[in-house]
């Protein structure tokens, strides 16, 4: 089965293409959608929160279903963002290759497959898990489109701060899939990533400031000096850090995590200061390496997450 678009003009042969498209490129488009890649990120938070929730291996089947059916709610929300940010990624060249953008998927067929997928993960969560995962699904998902995607990014600057709670329900819906309460350890860890989100981002930002000008997108990058960037990248740096070191004492983890969490902070203030002494020395640019920086606080997030996990093994 394909999915044909006739091209009405005639054209010699070998020259011509009838434009085609199989079910496996409709299906590939409508994956891509979701944004896998984003998705990977959280689940990375969202399994090892489960490993302390358990002080353990947890149950299988709460886990299991809790990671497919938070699979599916993050897939619905960045889904509904590309709906909802569609005539930017045609503007950007980091997205212009969405399929939205690339006119690969209608708009209502993008509308259409989040809401689904958002009333899947939250009815599935509801069902096999427990309500309080599938509320607090579904609160990532709204807070994500509605005051994320259709407030807060295109009018602040301060967007992704409080756009970016919605990238740290993942954390506490983990820990509500196994316990079905929440405590103090899940929301010292939704402090770890709500203030790692920001200078993770503006990273990003800097690297590709053009992209969002041209959008008319006000990140911070955008509407500050680098200077102004990079001391806020600091700060939210340290917040990140010292967060992290909380989880210790609140729950009761072995000397492995505070000794991983210390070391991978003091790598990731090297590099935040590295960047600083970058700009210091009059680096601007692509010189001044933003990018070392944002690949950086995703190594350190997975490997903080992972000692999480092997901590709770061995307590």
């Amino acid at each position: 089965m394909t999915v044909l678009t006739n091209n009405p003009t005639m054209a010699p042969a070998g020259a011509a293409r009838t434009a085609r498209r199989t079910v496996g490129e409709v299906v590939r488009a409508y994956v891509a959608l979701t944004k896998p890649r984003i998705i990977e990120l959280l689940l990375i938070t969202t399994l090892p929160v489960m490993f302390l929730a358990a002080r353990g291996l947890p149950d299988l089947w709460p886990a299991t279903w809790t990671m497919l059916f938070g699979t599916l709610s993050a897939g619905s929300a960045n889904a509904l963002n590309c709906y909802i940010d569609r005539d930017i990624d045609e503007v950007m060249r980091r997205t212009r290759r969405r399929p939205l953008a690339r006119h690969q998927v209608s708009p209502r067929g993008a509308l259409i497959f989040g809401v689904i997928l958002g009333a899947l993960s939250t009815l599935g969560l509801g069902l096999t898990v427990n309500w309080l995962a599938a509320w607090l699904s579904l609160g990532a998902i709204l807070f994500y489109v509605l005051v994320y995607s259709m407030i807060l990014k295109r009018r602040t600057s301060q967007n992704i701060v409080w756009g970016g709670i919605a990238g740290c329900m993942p954390v506490l819906i983990g820990w509500a899939g196994i316990t079905g309460e929440l405590a103090w350890a899940p929301v010292v860890l939704f402090g770890v990533v709500f203030f790692w989100t920001p200078p993770h981002t503006w990273t990003l930002a800097m690297r590709y400031r053009e992209d969002y000008a041209a959008a008319s997108v006000p990140m911070l990058p955008v509407v500050a000096s680098d200077r102004v960037v990079v001391r806020q990248v600091i700060a939210y740096t340290w917040a990140t850090v010292l967060c992290s070191l909380l989880l210790w004492p609140i729950a009761s983890t072995s000397p492995l995590y505070p000794a991983v969490a210390a070391a991978l902070g003091a790598a990731c203030l090297f590099e935040v200061y590295a960047l600083r002494h970058r700009l210091n020395a009059g680096k601007t640019g692509v010189d001044l390496r933003p990018m070392r920086f944002f690949h950086w606080s995703n190594i350190y997030l997975a490997l903080l997450f992972l000692a999480v996990a092997v901590d709770s093994l061995l307590v």
